[in-house]
């Protein structure tokens, strides 16, 4: 099998064990590519997280591509029929830990920036790189940092392309234009230890908070909307006990986390919790971690670009979509800048033996070059 440009950068992304937080080179790579086609590249480096900012142009309008280097961990070593670390080509697929999330799409982007500087060296505009080594993990020290020190200089992001893979069944079937909020919560509800026997000397924390509880599992938070699902409530972790049958437990810990919609925001969902909450007759604890808040990009020139790129290389047409988690776009959201999340099909993220297509990412290189070309090439 001939080995494309964007196959071979790809591989050589995987070769690199970069369990978040670490990089182990790939920047590095990735930077050598693009400052042979004039990028100038400034490293970021903030504790443990590495990240690049490599900028060509000085102009606006600035288009951004973001991404990150880092990776989960491998998971059963035994289960991967591969080395993860070690790219392997079988059935026109590329095995290894990141080529679905995300390198394959950090070599498309590379790929597709060299293909089109080279056809429109005096492009307009300015194209970036904003690329992490901190998505995977806390996502404290990566994009969000980066954006600060942008925005400290004055640097603003007219358009933003997320690399993460978003489609469902085939390459360019699913735009992601938009993202829910997702805000945390952590409660601790005091009670009094005792006997299981002597109930009337204790006071359970469970019995006393589980009215609350049901009523925060079945609150209906708003409807959504045309982009957005109903906001949704879920508790992911639940503990108490001290481990003994004959003892009641004097503290309950709950965590939650709601995932809302543009209907809401963070004020008004803790202020409905709170008197949920309050409604009850119990002593409580409750810290709040917000994550992130919703952003929308709606039809503009971006998606648009995006849709006929795609149509021009695929066929397919593509429908928008704000399901999912979060990404580091919410970090730049706040910039004003217009923003998607477009890469390949995501069945494997995260899982043993993740692949992509080899054909999807060269399809996807061609994607990238072609909405650079409707945004940025001379008219």
């Amino acid at each position: 099998m001939s080995t494309s440009p964007t196959l071979a950068l790809a591989r050589e992304l995987i070769r690199r064990p970069s369990v978040t937080p670490a990089d182990e080179g790939c920047q590095d790579l990735m930077g050598e590519h693009l400052a042979a086609i004039g990028f100038r590249n400034e490293r970021m480096c903030f504790g443990e997280v590495t990240n690049l900012w490599a900028r060509r142009g000085d102009e606006r309008p600035l288009f951004c591509f973001a991404g990150h280097t880092d990776v989960v961990p491998a998971g059963p070593m035994e289960e991967w029929v591969s080395s993860p670390f070690e790219p392997a080509v079988r059935g026109g697929r590329l095995f290894g830990r990141g080529a679905c999330d995300m390198k394959g799409s950090l070599a498309a982007m590379v790929t597709a920036v060299e293909a089109f500087v080279a056809e429109h060296p005096d492009h307009r505009g300015s194209i970036a790189f904003l690329i992490t080594s901190d998505e995977e993990g806390p996502a404290v020290d990566g994009t969000r940092r980066v954006v600060e020190r942008l925005r400290q200089r004055g640097e603003t992001i007219d358009y933003a392309l997320v690399g993460e893979p978003s489609a469902r069944e085939r390459l360019g079937d699913v735009i992601k234009n938009g993202r829910r909020g997702s805000l945390n919560g952590s409660l601790k509800v005091h009670g009094k230890q005792g006997h299981v026997a002597y109930p009337q000397l204790a006071r359970n924390p469970f019995h006393a908070c589980v009215g609350a509880l049901a009523a925060l599992c079945s609150e209906v938070w708003d409807q959504g909307n045309a982009h957005f699902p109903p906001t949704s409530f879920q508790i992911a972790n639940l503990r108490m006990g001290t481990g003994a049958e004959n003892v009641i437990p004097g503290r309950l810990e709950a965590q939650f986390n709601l995932r809302f919609s543009t209907e809401l925001d963070p004020e008004t969902i803790q202020a409905r919790v709170r008197r949920i909450l309050d409604a009850g007759d119990f002593d409580y604890d409750l810290d709040w971690r917000l994550s992130g808040n919703p952003f929308l990009t709606p039809a503009g020139e971006l998606v648009a670009a995006a849709r006929e790129a795609i149509a021009a290389v695929t066929g397919v047409e593509a429908r928008l979509s704000t399901n999912g988690g979060t990404s580091d776009g919410r970090f730049i959201a706040p910039m004003g800048a217009q923003i998607i999340e477009l890469g390949p099909v995501n069945k494997t993220i995260h899982q043993v033996n993740e692949c992509v297509g080899v054909a999807e990412l060269d399809d996807l290189s061609r994607i990238y070059a072609g909405i650079l070309d409707r945004l940025l090439a001379q008219a």
